[in-house]
């Protein structure tokens, strides 16, 4: 049975706004914007403005908004070559680091590939996350797929699933997602959720790729060329293009983590200003852990 929109599933307008306020600076860099001005954008009071960035985030708009400058991602950049070199070559993944989420993959066959999940049953449910509202997809083997629905309507969830699966039973069980959305979204739980594991369908290149972006450290970024670099294909930088597009699984295998060497975020499936948000929620956090530290 397909969901009916719930009004109490609304309940991301913290993101809205702050979607609202990235998507102004980042239109606007050049002229830089003060938080009175941007707050204005948003139709808020620069005091309300604030309050809604240390609720959403826990930090203010200020220091947030630093997070999303080419300057901050160049350094990120440069910063963590070396992490995300140690990561690849001793096969480290979330494991290897306190916070983060212990995530693995699991490669559907090609027999399965062909069989488009027959056989197999998809229970998914719609969930706000602090990035607006997510379908959240899981089998027995793993979860299936995870997708922010930006302005779909989530009736539109299950049409999606039915066509990247389309001899799966595809069944709305909020209930039995509801665990997922909360360990992956939950900012105390950082490194203390149980492992996830993620049932794909890829060639072996697209899981080539999806492997390498789970070595991306939490908090830091990676260039396509490093991608390409680290599965020995230097000059397929295209193709890496091409499979971080087609990730299944937002955020969890994470290619908003992947920008051009410019410091330019590029292209998301699932929306610019939202992986600017990610970004800066993931440099946030991990500020955070490191003052704790």
């Amino acid at each position: 049975m397909s969901p009916i929109a719930n009004p109490n599933l609304q309940n991301d307008s913290d993101y809205e706004r702050i979607a609202r306020a990235i998507a102004f600076v980042r239109e606007n860099h050049l002229s830089q914007p003060d938080l009175a001005t941007v707050a204005r954008q948003v139709h808020l009071s620069q005091h309300h403005f604030q309050k809604v960035f240390t609720r959403w985030v826990g930090i203010s708009p200020k220091k947030f908004l630093q997070y999303l400058t080419i300057e901050y991602a160049k350094s990120k950049l440069a910063e963590t070559q070396n992490l995300f070199d140690l990561a690849i070559d001793a096969g480290l993944s979330g494991s290897g680091r306190l916070h983060e989420l212990f995530v693995t993959i699991e490669a559907m066959s090609p027999g399965e590939f062909k069989a488009a999940g027959k056989d197999l049953q998809i229970r998914y449910g719609i969930h706000p996350t602090p990035f607006g509202q997510a379908a959240i997809a899981t089998t027995d083997r793993g979860i299936c797929k995870l997708s922010f629905l930006g302005d779909r309507a989530p009736t539109e969830a299950e049409q999606l699933l039915q066509r990247e699966w389309s001899q799966a039973e595809i069944v709305y069980d909020r209930q039995s997602t509801q665990a997922i959305a909360d360990s992956i979204f939950d900012l105390g739980q950082l490194g203390q959720q149980k492992p996830l594991t993620l049932l794909v369908k890829g060639t072996n290149f697209q899981l080539q790729v999806w492997r390498a972006l789970l070595k991306i450290p939490f908090g830091s970024l990676a260039t396509y060329q490093t991608i390409a670099n680290a599965i020995d294909r230097p000059t397929a930088t295209r193709a890496i293009g091409n499979a971080v597009g087609h990730n299944p699984i937002a955020y969890l295998i994470p290619c908003h983590r992947v920008i051009r060497a410019s410091g330019a975020l590029s292209g998301y499936r699932w929306g610019v200003d939202r992986k600017a948000a990610l970004l800066g929620w993931e440099a946030a956090q991990l500020s955070k852990i490191e003052e704790t530290a």
